[in-house]
């Protein structure tokens, strides 16, 4: 038995608490900073699991959280609005793609996907359609609930739970060079079944947790088009990959295209506090508009649309308008690009990639994969140096808030070359 209760009672997320026993103390965060509570300074190379974008604690982020905590903190959202809501919903139609017409509140990436499924499974039905399959894509990654986990690939993440996973069909990744064989496969997997498919979903550009894996805007866009020409949903899962990570506001962008469904969450309040929103096109909410209760969209959580995190997200809006963030994304993706072709001279490392402000590479290891021995090794050797990088196996990623300065880039990429030469 562990004595972990002797130290703190708490179980954290995706930790193996009897290989890491101590958990590091963190007290506070200002910009590209986290502080331990016993006064080391750490740079957040991944911008505390992918959400800070502006920098920890912005003042315009804080400001907006302190007003709206003095007017109204909480209100059931089921036959109630109020104004920080309507302002981020009215936000988000101006900031996407003509299309998507209504915006539905949660509270995390992997609920906002969750009803990005029921959205779809829901107007199938209510337009008088069997369609009930989903449509996934290898190693892909959309959150931990049952339903999330379901459209995710199926592996160490989710083996002990396969028995209530639903069924999905899978398709290869568009890897460099085979493309053309996802693109044969999506469409021959709709037309064997022209009855029964539902929705696609993919995480576009780059999926996250599966490995910073990523492919072409081109890829995404003909993806979009077949599932456009027979009639399936297409779901674009941006929780990630939104609010200026690929070098553009959304990924989706970049391909021109507008998802029947698109998630978003994680920078939607520049990582303050928790929200989400899933937007979809004027038909999916029509299939459910209706005199007829039954056709109600049965979804919500208690702390749907939250005010104090919807002001939140209002300011986060008002600064992506009124500051030059995307300037700051842009710089920021050039920095990258520069250390990226240095550390491809390394002969240790391979598969260099960048999509945006996202950097990533592999460590050349005998057991790569989630579960190689290295990662926990690199993970400790980051944290003593002063930075918080966290690596998939033998992918080492960098995702940073884009208030970072060159020189703390520079210390990343200085201390991940030191590791190599320490860890080898």
């Amino acid at each position: 038995m562990s004595d972990i209760k002797k130290k703190s009672p708490i179980w954290h997320p995706f930790t193996q608490h009897a290989l890491f026993p101590e958990m590091t103390h963190i007290a506070r965060g200002d910009g590209a900073y986290l502080y331990t509570k016993d006064g080391h300074r750490l740079i957040d190379g991944i911008s505390s699991w992918w959400v800070v974008t502006h920098g920890h604690c912005h003042p315009r982020l804080q400001a907006a959280a302190k007003a709206q905590m003095e007017k109204l903190d909480q209100v059931i959202f089921a036959g109630y609005t109020h104004d920080p809501a309507e302002e981020v919903a009215r936000g988000m139609v101006d900031l996407t793609p003509d299309g998507l017409d209504y915006v539905f509140f949660s509270d995390s990436g992997s609920t906002s996907v969750e009803v990005a499924l029921k959205m779809a499974l829901g107007y199938w039905y209510h337009i008088g359609s069997k369609r009930s399959k989903i449509l996934v894509m290898e190693n892909s990654y959309h959150g931990d609930t049952i339903g999330t986990m379901s459209v995710g690939e199926r592996g160490v993440y989710n083996n002990p739970y396969n028995s209530l996973l639903f069924t999905v069909d899978c398709l290869p990744f568009p890897a460099k060079g085979a493309e053309q064989e996802t693109l044969d496969q999506l469409e021959a997997k709709i037309k064997a079944d022209p009855d029964g498919v539902a929705a696609f979903i993919v995480e576009p550009l780059i999926q996250g947790a599966g490995g910073m894996m990523m492919y072409s805007a081109e890829t995404l866009r003909e993806m979009h088009r077949i599932c456009q020409e027979h009639d399936v949903l297409f779901i674009a899962d941006e929780v990630m990959t939104g609010w200026g990570r690929t070098g553009t506001l959304f990924a989706c962008e970049q391909a021109g295209i507008v998802p029947d469904i698109a998630c978003y969450s994680k920078g939607i309040t520049g990582g303050f506090l928790p929200l989400a929103v899933t937007m979809c096109h004027e038909r999916i909410f029509n299939a459910h508009y209706s005199e007829d209760r039954s056709k109600t969209f049965f979804h919500s959580s208690s702390y749907t649309a939250n005010p104090i995190a919807c002001a939140v997200a209002a300011e986060n809006i008002r600064m992506w308008q009124d500051e030059p963030v995307m300037e700051r994304v842009s710089r920021l993706a050039s920095s990258h690009a520069n250390w990226l072709e240095a550390l491809a001279r390394d002969d240790r490392v391979e598969n260099l990639r960048q999509c945006g402000t996202i950097a990533a590479f592999d460590i050349k290891v005998t057991d790569g994969g989630y579960l190689s021995d290295i990662a926990p090794r690199l993970y400790r050797y980051f944290q003593e140096n002063g930075i918080l990088l966290r690596p998939l196996g033998n992918t080492v990623y960098l995702m940073t808030p884009y208030c970072l300065s060159d020189d703390d880039l520079s210390h990343l990429y200085g201390t991940i070359g030191r590791a190599l030469d320490d860890l080898s």
